[in-house]
């Protein structure tokens, strides 16, 4: 099947029909919005999934009898592919938390299931993925009675790490990953074929590596640090990287935290730090002290109950900048 050809999976009546019933080599076409927002159509061989399938149900322990609560919208790949795994191993793919073994979710929606019913979570092997997942958010879990498993990846590389939570990511079984001048490679039998729109094309080397621009690191112990999509705030002449801030006080947060370039006057842009728990400004602003560097260190901090998500769980930063603006009443550093 040439790319001309591709199933379009998120078209299909039944996605996960299609996923299923497509053959090994058959090209599937899944929506991302890119780097930077840009929509792009990822072509992957059905292979590319099956091949991870069984790695996947050792991991968590997935067979005929389990029921796999997926409650995110099955446009988002992460989704889809807990659905189609699920059908694969002959589990149930379940529409209410009732009675489930497994659940598929976001860090957020994790975050507010913990908020408004935590009971759902007690015996369940929870899969975090779509963002990174702080250790603190995993033993909240954890003590709310769930097994937690989290992983790293991207439409168009599918898994790429595995681990506990962000700070414990190892590589996914038949993945190797490096990191170059801190941006992430990987090179795997899961990667896609490419993008449909001629325009786009995938950063490859010729050795078979791969990367879709996000940051990170490889620890001399193995660990996988990723610290997310490139995305810079220009502030009095310097450029200072979101996620790399984001990294630090994350780890040290209570609540989530985003961080956003806010317009100023006179420096352009300066760094804005959003959090959903207001105990949280004091101490990450002790830790932007000791550990960023001072174009690093957020100059305005905002305060929003919840942070609003993209259609796919994630946290959407172009509405988060929207409503902190709004506010207009962000505290300075």
């Amino acid at each position: 099947m040439s790319a001309a050809e591709h199933v379009d999976v998120l078209s299909a009546p039944d996605p996960l029909s299609a996923v299923a019933t497509a053959g090994p080599d058959d090209l599937l076409a899944f929506r991302t919005a890119g780097t930077g927002g840009r929509p792009r159509t990822v072509l992957r061989t059905s292979r590319s999934w099956l091949e991870s399938y069984p790695h996947v149900s050792e991991l968590l322990e997935v067979s005929s009898t389990s029921r796999v609560w997926v409650p995110g919208p099955l446009a988002a790949t992460m989704n889809l592919f807990g659905a189609a795994h699920a059908r694969w191993a002959g589990a149930t793919v379940a529409t209410e938390p009732i009675g489930a073994t497994h659940a598929h979710l976001t860090p957020s929606a994790l975050r507010r299931l913990l908020t408004d019913r935590p009971h759902t979570l007690s015996g369940v092997h929870v899969v975090v993925a779509g963002d990174r997942l702080p250790e603190s958010l995993k033993d909240a879990a954890a003590a709310a009675g769930a097994r937690v498993s989290h992983y790293y990846g991207a439409a168009e590389l599918s898994f790429v790490a595995w681990g506990a939570h962000a700070g414990a990511l190892r590589p996914f079984p038949g993945v190797e990953v490096v990191a170059r001048e801190g941006e992430l490679w990987v090179r795997s039998p899961y990667v896609c074929a490419g993008y449909a729109e001629p325009q786009h094309a995938m950063r490859r080397d010729p050795d078979g590596w791969t990367t879709v621009g996000d940051r990170g690191a490889v620890e001399h112990d193995g660990r996988v640090t990723v610290r997310g999509r490139e995305g810079g705030v220009t502030t009095g002449g310097a450029t200072v990287l979101e996620a790399d801030i984001e990294h630090v006080l994350q780890q040290a947060a209570k609540g989530e935290v985003v961080v956003v370039g806010v317009p100023h006057p006179d420096l352009g842009h300066v760094v804005a730090a959003v959090v959903t728990d207001t105990d949280d400004i004091a101490s990450l602003r002790e830790t932007g002290r000791r550990v960023l560097t001072a174009s690093q260190q957020p100059r305005r901090w905002f305060h929003l109950d919840s942070l609003p998500l993209t259609a796919a769980g994630k946290v959407d930063k172009a509405a988060v900048l929207h409503a902190v603006l709004a506010t207009g009443d962000g505290r300075w550093e």
